[in-house]
């Protein structure tokens, strides 16, 4: 399959795509070494004191840094205009070749993808391994005013975009949006003595069970 580069970054920045971050590393002159050591160079160059590069699709848990360095560069990315259309793209389809077949791709930040919710993100990057956890950059206008939001290590299919969500709700408002509500388990009275002894169940709030025998 055959994409331009300027596919390639489109997909690796709204999408996450990690196959065309590292196409993108493997085709920059030199390769995929000289990509990481440029991207080290960068972060130096902005003050990234707590940043090291060591792979470019962001899957290697070797790439470290910090809320602060990651603050550094959503300022400084978003001084190009490219970044901020790529990375808010809600989806796009791209022509692969020599096929002519059409793939399509969506946004991993849902906050972008969702034109009700109220946002106006200027710039959004999405990343998740296993020992960082879901994380989601974005620099937005909230409050008539930009502000850069870092979210790193949330739990959860969407906490990073309910943190962001009540972030948000508090530099509106200045009031904190009421904690999620709990799961609410109700058991299931004891069989009787002298009865067999059923599987207890236990039945959530919202619908779901979980048993043990």
């Amino acid at each position: 399959a055959t994409l331009s580069r300027g596919e390639m970054l489109r997909l690796a920045l709204m999408a996450s795509e990690n196959r065309a971050s590292s196409a993108l590393a493997r085709h920059y002159p030199g390769g995929t070494a000289a990509f990481v050591a440029a991207m080290n160079d960068k972060a130096v160059a902005l003050g990234m004191r707590r940043t090291r590069f060591a792979d470019a699709t962001g899957l290697s848990a070797d790439n470290v840094s910090t809320a602060n360095d990651l603050a550094r560069m959503v300022a400084a990315a978003s001084q190009y205009p490219l970044i901020r259309e790529y990375s808010t793209t809600a989806s796009y389809f791209v022509e692969v070749q020599p096929s002519g077949r059409m793939l399509g791709f969506n946004n991993s930040n849902a906050l972008v993808r969702d034109e009700h919710a109220g946002w106006d993100i200027v710039l959004s990057k999405t990343g998740y391994i296993r020992e960082a956890g879901k994380c989601l950059v974005m620099l937005a206008n909230i409050a008539s005013r930009p502000v850069v939001i870092v979210l790193l290590d949330s739990i959860g299919k969407v906490a990073r975009m309910g943190a962001a969500q009540r972030v948000k709700h508090w530099l509106e408002t200045g009031e904190a949006l009421p904690p999620p509500v709990a799961k609410r388990a109700v058991l299931k009275p004891a069989p009787k003595a002298g009865t067999s002894r059923a599987p207890v169940r236990v039945k959530y709030a919202n619908g779901n069970k979980a048993g043990r025998g």
